[in-house]
C-alpha cells in the first residue's frame, strides 16, 4: 500500500482538520466608529444614530438580564404565572437585543456585545446580588423599562429629524410597543386587589 510521501497535497489534507487555536488579532473596527456603507445616510448620521442605538441596546441587555434573575428568584403565591411571564418578556427583550444590534451594524457601527462592556454604558441602576422582596423586584424591572422608553423616544424624535427612518422605525415598532405592553403586564401585579364581600 503506498505511503504519503509529504507532497504538497498530502501535507495539506492532514494537517486540513486541525484547528488553528489560540489566534489573537489586532482590533479592526474600533467601538464608536462607523465605516463608509452606500445606504444613503451621512457619516454623521449613521455615527450619531450608532450611539443612540448602543446606549439603549446596553440598556435593553441589563433589562434581560434582571428579567432572568428575577424569573429564577420569583416566589409567593403568584410563582407560577410571574415565573413564566418573567421569562417570556426575557425572551422578548433578547429578541430586541438582537434587533438593536444588527441595527447598529448595519449602520457601520460596531454593536456592544460584552456584558461588561454594556454595564459600563448602561444607566440601569445595578440589583443587590442577593434577592428582593417580589414588589421590590417587579418595581425594578418597571424602573429600567421607563429608562429605556424615555431614552427611546427621544431617540426615536432626534432620529427622524437626521433622517434615519430606519433607526426610528426600529425604536418605535419594537422597542416602545414592546416595552409599553410589558409594562402593563407587570404594573397590575402591584395592584392591591382585596377580596370582593357581598
Amino acid at each position: 500500500m503506498p505511503t504519503d510521501t509529504g507532497t504538497a497535497t498530502g501535507t495539506l489534507a492532514a494537517g486540513a482538520a486541525q484547528p488553528l487555536l489560540h489566534q489573537h488579532g489586532h482590533e479592526i473596527h474600533r467601538f464608536g466608529t462607523v465605516k463608509q456603507l452606500p445606504i444613503g445616510l451621512s457619516h454623521d448620521t449613521r455615527l450619531y444614530a450608532c450611539r443612540r442605538l448602543n446606549r439603549i441596546l446596553a440598556d435593553t441587555q441589563m433589562l434581560h438580564g434582571l428579567y432572568k434573575k428575577h424569573h429564577w428568584l420569583m416566589r409567593g403565591a403568584t410563582f407560577h404565572q410571574l415565573h413564566l411571564l418573567l421569562d417570556a418578556h426575557a425572551g422578548e427583550q433578547l429578541a430586541l437585543v438582537d434587533d438593536l444590534a444588527e441595527r447598529v451594524q448595519s449602520l457601520g457601527g460596531v454593536a456592544v456585545g460584552d456584558p461588561r462592556h454594556a454595564a459600563e454604558i448602561t444607566r440601569i441602576p445595578r440589583p443587590p446580588d442577593g434577592a428582593e422582596e417580589v414588589p421590590a423586584m417587579l418595581s425594578r424591572l418597571l424602573e429600567a423599562h421607563e429608562v429605556i422608553l424615555m431614552e427611546a423616544r427621544d431617540a426615536a424624535v432626534r432620529l427622524t429629524e437626521f433622517g434615519d427612518d430606519g433607526s426610528n422605525d426600529l425604536i418605535v415598532s419594537s422597542v416602545i410597543r414592546t416595552g409599553e405592553k410589558q409594562v402593563w403586564f407587570l404594573v397590575e401585579h402591584l395592584v392591591d386587589t382585596p377580596l370582593v364581600r357581598l
